[in-house]
């Protein structure tokens, strides 16, 4: 796979990553949300972002995570397929991929559905990076009847069901076609941890799903490394959610992620 673009793209696809951020008001209190929504297609182009700043009448706070209401998610959803609209030519995409580090509530399900009903197949993500599952690949004894831990970790890509929503994949691992012979592990040392994908929303099986997180792994235009831990959807809404946040104010309007590069 080259860099910049999926491997074997939908070309009717659009991925649009989601993060969170508390901004204070005037008394230097957390009082605001900024919901950062960046989206671009499986070529790689559009890379802009919709920062959408909602106070907390809209909002829901379980813990330490915020949740929008019906009305503020269809908000963002609707700008976000705007971008991908205007990058091409009003035509709507067949498919929308939806990724975010926390839950999906409910009202958040329904805001999504409103603003994307027009889209054939609607998959919303959750993305769970500090997973407490470790695994360890077991090579076939040359004697006895036990097998012992191999050398190098699963292979890149390795997934795990864990049932009928939740999926283990190994973005980090053994990946032995990047290397002239043998295997390669780029982290060098330790125990990769699988990212844990729990679908709240979708169809089919879970191999695709899983195989468009792992190529949006080397989607990072700002990183010359061989692949990332997370995909780029959230990793770059994660990132400009951190710089806006920090921001005295915001218009409403899409913003190019080169600004921020």
């Amino acid at each position: 796979m080259s860099r910049g673009k999926l491997a074997a793209p939908d070309t009717r696809a659009a991925y649009i990553g989601i993060s969170y951020a508390m901004r204070p008001d005037s008394s230097g209190e957390a009082r605001y949300v900024t919901c950062c929504s960046q989206v671009f297609d499986a070529q790689g182009s559009g890379l802009e972002f919709v920062a959408f700043e909602t106070s907390v009448d809209h909002v829901e706070i379980r813990g330490r995570n915020p949740f929008l209401d019906r009305e503020q998610m269809r908000a963002v959803m609707s700008r976000s397929l705007a971008l991908y609209l205007a990058r091409h030519a009003g035509e709507s995409p067949r498919r929308v991929a939806v990724h975010k580090n926390t839950p999906f509530g409910n009202e958040e399900v329904d805001g999504c559905f409103d603003a994307l009903g027009t889209v054939e197949e609607v998959e919303l993500v959750q993305v769970i990076e500090d997973s407490l599952w470790r695994g360890v690949e077991l090579e076939a004894p040359r004697t006895g009847a036990r097998g012992v831990p191999a050398r190098y970790p699963f292979k890149r890509g390795t997934l795990l069901h864990l049932g009928g929503y939740d999926t283990l994949l190994w973005t980090q691992g053994n990946a032995p076609d990047a290397a002239y012979s043998g295997s390669y592990f780029k982290e060098g040392v330790g125990i990769p941890r699988p990212l844990l994908l729990r679908r709240w929303a979708g169809r089919g099986p879970a191999e695709p799903m899983a195989a468009e997180v792992l190529a949006l792994t080397k989607m990072d235009w700002n990183n010359d490394a061989l692949y990332d831990t997370v995909p780029t959807t959230l990793r770059y809404a994660k990132t400009l959610a951190d710089v806006i946040k920090t921001m005295p104010s915001l218009q409403p309007k899409p913003y190019s992620y080169r600004l921020f590069i």
